[in-house]
């Protein structure tokens, strides 16, 4: 079973509430996936040199708004040893409303499950419009 872990720059309630569409979807899936949230997880404020050595021994991926995951250099080289892959979301200028990124999430959620069976580690990103892009 492929675990999603959702960022606590989410809503814990989007995890919960994707994991229990996901589990019904899982009765017909030969592939399966269990979505969690890092909040209720590893706890409220866990740092990322925590939980991603954590969720990489999972062989997980973690679905974020923290671009910084990628661009800083200790943080980009942690996800890739310990095997993350990891899809970002880049919140437009004033950010998501909570009904925007459940829209987000549910309208890209067959893209998302299809990279998750990408080798690891991998990022991609997703913008408000347009398919999931392949980051270096």
């Amino acid at each position: 079973m492929t675990k999603i872990y959702i960022d606590e720059n989410f809503a814990p309630q989007l995890a919960n509430g994707l994991d229990v569409f996901q589990q019904h979807l899982n009765q017909n899936d030969k592939y399966k996936v269990q979505v969690l949230s890092i909040k209720q997880e590893f706890g409220k404020g866990a740092l990322d040199e925590q939980w991603i050595p954590l969720a990489g021994k999972e062989n997980a991926v973690v679905i974020t708004q923290d671009l910084r995951i990628h661009t800083t250099r200790h943080q980009n080289e942690l996800y890739k040893k310990y095997g993350l892959g990891v899809i970002f979301f880049k919140p437009p200028s004033n950010g998501y409303s909570f009904w925007d990124m459940v829209e987000q999430l549910i309208k890209r959620w067959p893209e998302i499950k299809k990279k998750t069976k990408t080798d690891r580690p991998f990022a991609f990103r997703c913008k408000n419009r347009g398919s999931l892009e392949k980051l270096n």
